[in-house]
């Protein structure tokens, strides 16, 4: 399987007494990743199946991904903590080409896991807010293969 691992875009601070999970996008955030997504369309990178977080700004970002994913997202859970067995299953029972949208140290973690069979050089990893891995292979511990790390200034200039 192919997964892509995409960070949410620029968010706005949390106000005082706003909870973590209601921050939204900023007007920056939404133009940045609308750009980054014309670059995953340049590559010819497209979706099967796209899962996010229950967090608003993930949420968000999962909305403009559309151009290059004409299925509604999938909210779960799984990718508002720390990556766990639950999420390889879920990840294990997509199709081909998967794309999961969260939040940071979660997905450096994932991404450490499943490349490198355990999360410990998760901080190695800088995924910047817009930022995707692409990975391939199996969705288990060390079963996948690192194909490219694109941050999102790159994805921006890709046309």
């Amino acid at each position: 399987m192919q997964l892509f691992v995409v960070r949410h875009g620029i968010a706005e601070d949390a106000e005082l007494g706003q909870s973590d999970d209601e921050r939204s996008l900023t007007k920056e955030g939404r133009a940045k990743f609308k750009q980054v997504v014309r670059g995953l369309r340049a590559l010819d990178v497209s979706f099967e199946r796209l899962l996010t977080s229950p967090w608003k700004r993930a949420q968000q970002t999962a909305k403009l991904l559309r151009p290059v994913c004409n299925i509604m997202p999938i909210v779960t859970e799984l990718l508002a903590q720390p990556p766990r067995a639950e999420l390889l299953s879920a990840l294990a029972d997509g199709t081909d080409v998967t794309a999961v949208v969260g939040h940071e140290p979660w997905l450096s973690e994932l991404v450490a896991w499943l490349a490198f069979g355990d999360q410990k050089h998760h901080d190695a990893l800088d995924l910047k807010k817009g930022g995707v891995v692409w990975l391939d292979g199996d969705p288990i511990p060390g079963g996948m293969e690192l194909k490219a790390f694109l941050p999102p200034k790159l994805l921006r200039l890709t046309r």
